[in-house]
């Protein structure tokens, strides 16, 4: 068969083609939107994944698990009963590796905060999205989609309703020849409404200078004292040469 003959191109645009490519359409379409709901949230809140990045995810999934549902029709369909029936749980498979490669890229750690978890987790359920779509449950991929959004967008608020115990960072450079005590540093926080967390400080030298860095977990986060009264009662400490306070987020 001449595949560059008449017949053979137009094949790609027979009626029966051309309507795969509309059902193929209408998910792609579908998927990009449910992705741009879900990456709303990140755009919206300055993470450096937004909305094009969730979109394409969503919709590039959903590609590539539709298109494993139609393998009569590829190539024009000239390779007819010699195309294998197409596995899309090896598709599927396939693309929640990938995708996972993409959500660590966003993943930050500095000291002893960790920041773009929840966008990383966000992005791999925007793949999920488009694999439902893909595989034509429409109504659980919305409903997936407008759950991820409310997570996001809400969850938090409950965090901070619901009792917790939030924690702080804190490094604490003293002046050369200063001899700091562990059971001072733990009487002073728990004035302050901490506690050191266990196993958290790690304690280092440089030019003869004692470093201190360690996790400090509010023992009542209403009677904590704020991060802003920390820093300003660090500046006083005697000893203290330099600090950085912050919310060890994860």
């Amino acid at each position: 068969m001449n595949l560059l003959s008449y017949t053979s191109l137009a094949s790609y645009w027979s009626a029966v083609e051309v309507e795969t490519n509309i059902i193929v359409f209408m998910n792609l379409l579908g998927a990009m939107l449910l992705g741009l709901v879900v990456g709303y949230e990140r755009s919206f809140h300055g993470r450096a994944a937004g909305m094009r990045t969730y979109g394409l995810v969503c919709m590039a999934s959903a590609a590539l698990v539709v298109i494993v549902g139609y393998p009569g029709y590829w190539y024009g369909g000239h390779l007819g009963a010699t195309v294998a029936t197409a596995d899309p749980t090896r598709v599927i498979q396939g693309i929640v590796t990938g995708v996972g490669f993409l959500g660590a890229g966003v993943i930050m750690k500095e000291g002893f905060s960790i920041s773009g978890l929840t966008t990383a987790a966000s992005i791999w359920a925007s793949s999920a999205i488009g694999i439902l779509l893909g595989v034509g449950f429409y109504a659980a991929g919305i409903l997936l989609a407008l759950l991820s959004a409310a997570s996001m967008m809400w969850m938090s608020r409950l965090e901070r309703w619901l009792p917790s115990h939030p924690a702080v960072a804190i490094v604490m450079c003293f002046r050369k020849g200063f001899a700091p005590r562990e059971d001072v540093l733990n009487r002073v926080a728990l004035e302050r409404g901490y506690q050191l967390a266990d196993g958290s400080i790690a304690i280092s030298y440089r030019d003869g200078q004692p470093e201190w860095r360690f996790v400090a977990v509010a023992v009542d986060k209403d009677a904590a004292a704020p991060l802003t009264a920390l820093a300003n009662e660090l500046a006083k400490f005697d000893g203290v040469e330099s600090f950085t306070i912050s919310h060890a987020r994860n």
